[in-house]
């Protein structure tokens, strides 16, 4: 008995004993997340003393001993180190007013344990890349984007072998692209585009297998586009637009399966756009504009399924375009095959049948009518400028109820504008250089005025007078130069509060410059000249400090030019052949007596 209660006891100890054990382990397993480590507390702060201005707060939010406990926004730490692994700085899209002033400090490369740098959209930080950033092994991920740093990229940053993405877009970045970016095998993202890098494209660069978006446009990059380009089989965007590249387009690219976005736009690449186009499977956009390519465009491009968007203008590609079937490109919303040497003569059927959204043939020799298109809802923007086109405007606006942008400048259309009818959701009419007729009341309107953005009808044959202008108008450009209008300048002028610019030179307008245009203050360009206009102009005037370009010329206006910038900066053509116009940049205006130039 006594020996069954000793077991018992023993038993009974040994439960309590590994009953307690298991508390202190579980107690012991949840330790209370640790402090910032003073190193990376010392760093951050350092950062923030280099920033002089920071209207997005974000600094101002680094206070007190510990920078992980969730108060220092942008900054996160791994929770059972205490160690800084993310630093996040970014504008909000459309933010304007957020910006930073300041440099990037050095004491950044201290972060030893941060995977991810994103400091991105702040304007005004200015200076070098730190070449201590190359301390930073645990990164992954660098993204500088849309700030103001300059220098040249450390070639120390090729050290950063598990970098994932690097970002350097937007800046003020120039010299060439280190070779030692080569090493960079885990790279799967890189955009330094928008800066003013110059040289080649680094042949070092093949080494990076894992790419799957390559930015690098608006640059200066010079020589041809590498062959090994084409061996990166992950690729989903390339863009090499806006540069300096010259040869031709290297066919390893079009054995990109993968490949969504190819844009080669703006540069100076020759020779033809090559057969195997047709084999990239998966394409949704190919940009080739602004180069110097010849020959035809590939008939095998009807191959692709998933093609949306197609831009081959501004090259020296010539006729035949290629017969696409009913059945080619079937995913096609946008076209552009302006400005080559090809003479359509008229728009292909397999372009009017299409239920397209945009349709750019500008300078295409296009002749006769206007094209009537089988699916005009569809449509969002037309340009058939620079052909020779005459007749057929009667009933080209008929259901296109999405169109907003149209431009048939410097075609030989006539037609009474009085009596057209456009598309509700239009914004941007473009019919300079026509033999347009009949009176602006039709395109100035109640119904027009809350759509229309730009309107251009200069060089026409257009008479009557300037329409009255309602509040709440859209207008940012009104062009009606070098036609017959009659009449004053409408004092209701200053209900176009975004106007940019008003030109209506070269006409018949009579009476004074109205002071409301002082009102108009986004206004950039003003020309009222070889006019009949009278008086003076008015002082009001002067608060248009936007103003980049004023034009005053052949009138019969008299009295003080404001003496304000930019009036009395401008040159004196500006002011000349009027009745008499004094002060700068004229001669002074006489004190006593009247006043002569």
């Amino acid at each position: 008995m006594e020996l069954g209660t000793w077991v018992f006891s023993l038993v009974l100890i040994f439960s309590l004993l590994r009953q307690f054990s298991e508390s202190v382990a579980e107690s012991s397993s949840t330790p209370p997340a640790p402090v910032c480590s003073e190193e990376d507390r010392a760093s951050l702060l350092s950062f923030k003393a280099s920033i002089s201005q920071d209207t997005s707060q974000t600094l101002s939010t680094w206070t007190g001993r510990d920078c992980c406990d969730g108060g220092w926004e942008g900054v996160q730490c791994n929770p059972s180190t205490g160690r800084v692994n993310m630093l996040q700085i970014q504008r909000p899209e459309r933010d304007d007013e957020t910006y930073m002033k300041g440099t990037l400090s050095p004491s950044l490369g201290n972060l030893h344990f941060l995977e991810v740098m994103i400091i991105s959209g702040m304007k005004h930080i200015t200076g070098a890349i730190p070449d201590s950033f190359s301390n930073l092994t645990h990164l992954t991920q660098l993204i500088l984007d849309d700030n103001s740093i300059g220098g040249c990229i450390p070639p120390s940053l090729g050290r950063l072998s598990l970098l994932q993405s690097l970002s350097l877009a937007g800046n003020h970045l120039k010299g060439q692209i280190p070779p030692t970016l080569g090493g960079l095998r885990n790279l799967v993202q890189l955009n330094l585009a928008r800066n003013s890098l110059t040289g080649p494209i680094p042949l070092t660069l093949k080494t990076v297998i894992n790419l799957q978006y390559l930015d690098l446009s608006y640059n200066l990059l010079s020589a041809p586009i590498p062959e090994f380009v084409g061996e990166f089989k992950n690729l989903t965007f390339i863009d090499l637009s806006s540069n300096l590249l010259t040869g031709k387009i290297p066919v390893s690219l079009f054995g990109l399966v993968n490949l969504l976005d190819l844009s080669l736009s703006n540069n100076k690449l020759t020779g033809n756009i090559p057969d195997q186009v047709g084999n990239m499977k998966s394409l949704t956009s190919l940009q080739v504009s602004a180069n110097l390519l010849t020959g035809h465009i590939p008939l095998s491009i009807s191959r692709l399924q998933n093609l949306w968007y197609l831009n081959v203008s501004r090259n020296c590609l010539s006729d035949p375009l290629p017969a696409i079937p009913t059945k080619g490109i079937p995913a096609l919303l946008s076209i552009d095959l302006s400005y080559n040497n090809l003479s359509l003569g008229s728009v292909p059927d397999w372009i009017r049948s299409k239920q397209l959204k945009d349709v750019h043939l500008a300078g295409c020799k296009l002749k006769g009518d206007l094209p009537q298109f089988t699916r005009p809802d569809s449509l969002s923007s037309i340009d058939l400028s620079d052909n020779y086109l005459v007749d057929g405007i009667s009933n080209f606006f008929t259901n296109m109820s999405s169109l907003q942008k149209v431009k048939l400048s410097n075609n030989q259309l006539r037609f009474d504008i009085s009596a057209i009818e456009l598309p509700t959701e239009l914004s941007s009419m473009d019919l300079h250089a026509n033999l347009l007729v009949g009176s602006l009341s039709t395109i100035v309107n109640n119904r027009t005025s809350s759509s229309l953005e730009v309107i251009d009808v200069s060089n026409n044959f257009i008479s009557g007078h300037i329409p009255g202008f309602v509040e709440g108008s859209s207008l940012k450009v009104l062009n009606v130069g070098s036609n017959n209008i009659t009449g004053p300048i409408p004092v209701s002028i200053s209900n176009l509060m975004y106007l940019e610019r008003l030109d209506i030179s070269r006409n018949h307008v009579l009476g004074t410059i109205p002071s409301g245009i002082g009102q108009l203050l986004k206004l950039q360009w003003l020309d009222v000249s070889i006019n009949g206009l009278t008086g003076q102009i008015p002082s009001s005037l002067s608060q248009l400090t936007g103003l980049k370009h004023a034009n005053f010329r052949a009138n019969r206006l008299c009295g003080e030019i404001p003496q304000t910038r930019p009036f009395n900066i401008f040159r004196p053509v500006a002011y000349a052949h009027n009745l008499c116009l004094c002060g700068k940049p004229l001669q002074p205006c006489k004190k006593h007596g009247s006043m002569g130039q």
